[in-house]
C-alpha cells in the first residue's frame, strides 16, 4: 500500500482528494498497489467536509510517520511550501507538486535533494494545470534537440483579451468579468502583470534546454498596457494580441526567455487559442512544431495532474522517478534586448514623422483614431535601435510582432 498525505486543502489540494476518492479503484489496478489518502494538512478545519477526518494541523505528523510514502504539496508560494518540501524529502517521503513558484524558484535544489534522498520531486501540474507537458518535454520528445519553447502559459490573462477581442470590453471591464467568472483573483497581479507566464517558462525553458532559469533573468511584461485601439489596429492586419512565454536556445547555447504581449497572425495556430484555455508550442529538430493545448487551471484539471504525478511516484517508490536539469547561473541566459524583432508601435505623432525616423514602417488604421495617433509595424531591429528612432514621440504601446 502506498500512503498519501496533502498539504494545503484549497481548490487543488481538494481536487486530489476528490479524485483519488472517486478513482480510487481505476487509480489502484494502473498502479498495481492501493493507494490510499491518510491526510490532509491544513489550518482550518472543514466539519462538512468528506474528508474531515484526514484532517490534521501539524506537518511534523505526516513528516514522523513512516507510512507515508508521498505528499502533495498544494500550498503555494516559496517560504512554508518550501520548508515542508525540504522535509518531507530528508524523511525519505517523494513529493508531488503544483507550485509553479517553488518549482521556478528552488527547483533544481528540490530535485538535487530528492536524488540525494532516493526519492522523487515531480510537478507536471506547475505549468500546465492539466496539460500534459513536461513528461513529453524529458520523455517523449527526449530524442529532439529542441530549439523553442512558445506558449499562451495563463488563462486569466487568455480570458481577458478574448473578451476585449471578442466583445469589444475594455481591459478593466474584462478583467472584472473575469473576476466575477472565479477566472482571476481578488488581486490579479501576478496573472495580468505576466508573474504566473514567468516562472511557467522558466520551468519549461529548464527541462527543455537543462539548465536552470530563473524568474529574475526573464524580462517579464504583463497586459496592463493593451488597449481596445491596440485591438483594432491589430485587427486591421490581421492579427491578434496574445500575452506569450516564449524561451530560444540560442546558438551559442544561451538561452533567450521572456514573456510579452505579442502580435501573432489571426490564422496561427494560437491565435484560435481563446477564453481559460493553454497552448505551448515546442519546436524541435526532429520533430518540427508539436503543440500542446487545452485547459491550464481549474480544479480537476490541475489534480487531474498532480495525481498522475502521484501514480508515478507511487510506481517508483523504490526506484525513483528522474526529472532533472543543471545548475543555473548568470551564463545560462542572454537578454532579448539585443535579438531583432519586427515590432508594433502606437504612439503619439503623425505618419510623415515616422517616416522622417527611417523606420520603414507598414502603417496602420482603425475606426475613429485620433489625428495625433499614429500606429505601424517595423521591419526586425533590437528594441534599444526602435527606441532611439522614437526618441521624441510620446510612446502608447510596442509589443513585438512574431513571425
Amino acid at each position: 500500500m502506498v500512503n498519501v498525505a496533502i498539504l494545503g486543502f484549497g481548490t487543488v489540494g481538494s481536487g486530489v482528494a476528490e479524485v483519488l476518492a472517486k478513482n480510487g479503484e481505476h487509480i489502484d489496478q494502473k498502479v498495481e498497489t492501493p493507494v490510499r489518502l491518510k491526510y490532509i494538512l491544513d489550518v482550518r478545519d472543514f466539519p462538512e467536509s468528506p474528508f474531515q477526518d484526514k484532517i490534521i494541523h501539524d506537518f511534523s505528523t505526516i513528516e514522523n510517520d513512516k507510512s507515508v510514502d508521498i505528499v502533495v504539496e498544494t500550498i503555494g508560494g516559496a517560504t512554508v511550501a518550501l520548508d515542508y518540501t525540504r522535509r518531507a524529502l530528508r524523511a525519505g517521503k517523494s513529493v508531488v507538486s503544483s507550485n509553479k513558484e517553488l518549482v521556478a524558484e528552488r527547483g533544481y535544489e528540490l530535485i538535487q535533494l530528492a536524488s540525494q534522498m532516493g526519492v522523487s520531486y515531480l510537478f507536471e501540474a506547475s505549468v500546465g494545470g492539466g496539460i500534459p507537458i513536461l513528461r513529453p518535454l524529458s520523455q517523449c520528445l527526449a530524442a529532439n534537440e529542441l530549439t523553442e519553447i512558445c506558449g499562451i502559459l495563463n488563462g486569466t490573462t487568455n480570458y481577458i483579451l478574448t473578451r476585449m477581442i471578442r466583445a469589444g470590453l475594455s481591459f478593466e471591464a474584462a478583467l472584472k468579468e473575469a473576476q466575477e467568472n472565479g477566472y482571476a483573483e481578488k488581486d490579479p497581479t501576478a496573472d495580468v502583470e505576466g508573474h504566473d507566464a514567468c516562472r511557467k517558462i522558466c520551468i519549461l525553458a529548464s527541462i527543455a534546454f537543462g539548465r536552470h532559469v530563473y524568474p529574475r533573468q526573464v524580462p517579464t511584461e504583463g497586459i496592463t498596457g493593451v488597449t481596445l485601439a491596440d485591438v483594432a489596429y491589430a485587427e486591421s492586419c490581421n492579427r491578434k494580441i496574445k500575452l506569450l512565454g516564449r524561451a530560444v536556445k540560442e546558438l551559442d547555447g544561451k538561452i533567450c526567455a521572456y514573456v510579452a504581449p505579442h502580435l501573432i497572425d489571426a490564422e496561427a495556430p494560437l491565435a484560435g487559442v481563446e477564453d481559460v484555455f493553454n497552448a505551448i508550442m515546442v519546436k524541435g529538430d526532429a520533430i518540427g512544431d508539436v503543440m500542446f493545448y487545452g485547459r491550464g487551471a481549474g480544479k480537476l484539471p490541475t489534480a487531474s495532474a498532480v495525481v498522475a504525478d502521484v501514480m508515478d511516484a507511487a510506481r517508483h517508490i523504490r526506484s525513483r522517478k528522474r526529472v532533472e536539469w543543471g545548475p543555473g547561473g548568470e551564463d545560462v541566459t542572454v537578454s532579448p534586448e539585443g535579438v531583432p524583432f519586427r515590432w508594433y508601435v502606437r504612439c503619439a505623432g503623425t505618419a510623415e514623422k515616422v517616416r522622417a525616423a527611417g523606420l520603414d514602417a507598414a502603417l496602420l488604421s482603425r475606426s475613429g483614431a485620433p489625428a495625433d495617433e499614429v500606429a505601424f509595424l517595423t521591419r526586425a531591429m533590437p528594441r534599444g535601435e526602435l527606441m532611439s528612432a522614437l526618441s521624441g514621440m510620446e510612446l502608447g504601446s510596442l509589443f513585438r510582432v512574431l513571425e
